[in-house]
């Protein structure tokens, strides 16, 4: 399994959703600006989200998008198969399991590999944008607190 550039990007826009569910749509550019993240890319992902029914747009004023299921339903291994296919390091399962039963050579090889998927499937299918989307909120928590300036009555001593 290979995690491109793009299933990263879409990841980091389906947190930022997650952190904004039921707090109305967040247009393109804020989504953009906050994750710097490519505005022109961030539109045609979106696209394949909106597509795969992850998320929705929003006309107006007030416009943009977001989560079409909450964040609980939605998980990490949805995602990077939609973006990069197969959660698999070589073909998917079934090629896998395939290979293992013709290959007799080969079959503790394969068999690592079809371990190496499964132990990924079973984490990213049970780790929802909402696991991530909270860590990574109170994770900028603790940043900011600790990259925050000592008072200046503190300095001197």
């Amino acid at each position: 399994m290979k995690i491109s550039q793009k299933g990263l990007y879409a990841l980091q826009a389906l947190m930022m959703l997650a952190r904004h569910y039921k707090k109305g749509a967040v247009k393109i550019r804020e989504i953009a600006y906050e994750e710097n993240l490519p505005e022109k890319f961030l539109e045609l992902i979106l696209l394949e989200l909106k597509n795969a029914r992850m998320v929705e747009s929003v006309r107006g004023a007030h416009g943009g998008y977001t989560l079409r299921r909450p964040p609980t339903e939605i998980f990490l291994s949805e995602v990077i198969r939609l973006i990069d296919g197969p959660l698999a390091p070589l073909g998917d399962a079934e090629s896998l399991r395939s290979m293992i039963a013709q290959d007799k050579e080969r079959r503790a090889l394969y068999s690592v590999f079809l371990e190496v998927r499964d132990a990924a499937a079973r984490i990213l299918e049970n780790t929802s944008i909402a696991d991530i989307a909270g860590a990574a909120s109170k994770k900028s928590k603790k940043k900011n607190v600790r990259s925050m300036p000592e008072p200046a009555s503190a300095q001197g001593e």
